[in-house]
């Protein structure tokens, strides 16, 4: 056994709990002793609950001594991102507007399936304003920080969910995305995280920017994803837009590897900026899989840039859910997102329905790859992670939008075919590089296999930030 229990992933926690050899009482107490430890640093969380924590880490060591654990992850600590409904716990969605007195009496679908697992819910993740940009920080909770490097931002808008996902403050992280908001945290903080299809995990109350948003876990691991991915998709009727849910395992073949699969390597999709650091540590990830048996070819999907109408459905529903408070509530979000708030109200009928129309083009256009190729692979990000206070890198001519440096993750958002960014390497300053698998409609099982075949080759997950 490791020294300190909080360096373990999931799947080496249970192991210990089915041996005897560790209890979720201990392990949840190093855990807390890591919050304690890094949390004034990198200030991943808005919410620390030791004692429901401590509680729920007694429940399960219970069951563990009883040989009746609840699930696999039974006694894992877990952090749920702040944009999800979590009983007994404010959802305050990282801003100033939220009222933190209201009552807080139900749980959120991944939240309850979760907690029937018999997780040890520890407290609640960091997220910008309403999750509404790629980068860590909210005028409520102020900087979450890399933990690579402390002047860095995480990403967003799962900030707190990878922060402390990859510095053993919670082996197990929700995290959600409706632009890139696992997967940008996950490039640049170095932890494994997927984006499933869309509907593949029950999501309520609706995320105010509509079909484009998915729930995830973010964790160390791909076993630990795939492990906490099997609780995450149970069904909750409360979401109508789900999918049929179907019993999968996501751990039955993630051993299988990818011989055999035909891969298309998209080294920027025919128009995207790119840091050569992280183009040569991406084309290097990509002829891994090769060497993994895979037959891979460079090819570009074939679609231009959708930056244009993914941004015009992002604002509408920014303006659709916020354009009705009044002044001095607008006066109080975040700067950035009040002015997307104001953008939306200027979105015309006609212009909402192009984009609507572009959006279900390109979903046609990559179904259609996908009868050409089994995965694609791109860099998660343009760059690496930003200074905190930058909205886009000094010097940058790409654009002066967020998404301007993540052209490889909102694309996949409109077609809501899952993807995910796996760690593939570091930067010269030390900053993690990802890369981006992204697989056909409701495959999140090859994706997932997919990343656990390049993780027998290249893994980050037992090196640890500077700070811990």
């Amino acid at each position: 056994m490791a020294s300190d229990p909080a360096d373990l992933s999931a799947v080496e926690l249970v192991d210990l709990y089915r041996a005897k050899q560790l209890s979720p009482v201990e392990a949840t107490e190093a855990v807390y002793a890591r919050i304690d430890k890094v949390n004034p640093v990198v200030n991943a969380f808005i919410v620390i609950d030791r004692e429901s924590g401590m509680r729920d880490a007694r429940a399960a060591e219970a069951r563990w001594k009883a040989g009746t654990p609840l699930s696999p992850i039974d006694g894992v600590p877990t952090s749920i991102k702040d944009l999800v409904l979590t009983k007994g716990w404010p959802t305050m969605r990282g801003s100033r507007i939220t009222d933190r007195a209201q009552p807080w009496d139900v749980d959120a679908p991944l939240t309850a399936r979760l907690r029937e697992a018999g997780a040890v819910l520890l407290g609640k993740t960091t997220t910008p304003d309403y999750g509404w940009k790629g980068l860590g920080d909210s005028p409520l909770t102020g900087i979450t920080r890399n933990p690579w490097k402390l002047d860095r931002t995480t990403g967003g808008s799962s900030a707190g969910a990878a922060a402390a996902a990859v510095t053993g403050m919670s082996p197990l992280a929700s995290g959600s995305d409706g632009g890139g908001s696992i997967r940008i945290p996950a490039g640049f903080t170095g932890c494994y995280g997927i984006k499933p299809h869309f509907g593949r995990v029950p999501a309520w109350p609706a995320s105010p920017f509509g079909t484009v948003s998915h729930n995830g876990p973010m964790t160390r691991t791909v076993r630990d994803s795939a492990l906490m991915l099997n609780i995450m998709a149970k069904p909750d009727p409360r979401d109508w837009y789900s999918l049929p849910y179907d019993g999968r395992d996501y751990t039955a073949d993630l051993e299988a590897g990818v011989k055999g699969l035909k891969i298309a390597f998209s080294p920027n999709l025919g128009y995207a900026p790119v840091d050569p650091e992280i183009a040569a540590s991406v084309a290097k990830a990509a002829k891994a899989f090769e060497e993994l048996g895979a037959h891979v070819e460079q090819a570009d999907p074939g679609f231009d840039d959708p930056y244009a109408y993914f941004w015009t459905l992002w604002i509408a529903g920014a303006f659709n859910a916020l354009g009705g408070l009044p002044k001095a509530k607008r006066d109080l979000l975040d700067p950035g997102l009040n002015d997307s708030v104001e953008a939306g109200s200027k979105v015309g009928l006609k212009t909402y329905l192009n984009a609507v129309g572009e959006r279900q083009d390109l979903g046609v256009k990559m179904r259609e790859f996908n009868q050409r190729y089994d995965l694609l692979l791109t860099p998660s990000l343009s760059v690496p992670a930003l200074k905190h206070g930058e909205m886009v890198p000094a010097g940058w001519k790409h654009g002066d939008t967020w998404p301007s440096w993540t052209p490889f993750s909102y694309p996949f958002n409109l077609t809501q075919q899952p993807a995910a960014s796996i760690p593939c390497g570091f930067t010269r300053e030390g900053l993690p590089i990802g890369l981006h698998i992204v697989g056909p409609a409701f495959r999140e099982d090859l994706v997932l296999r997919a990343s656990r075949a390049y993780e027998t080759v290249y893994s980050i997950a037992k090196e640890k930030p500077p700070l811990t």
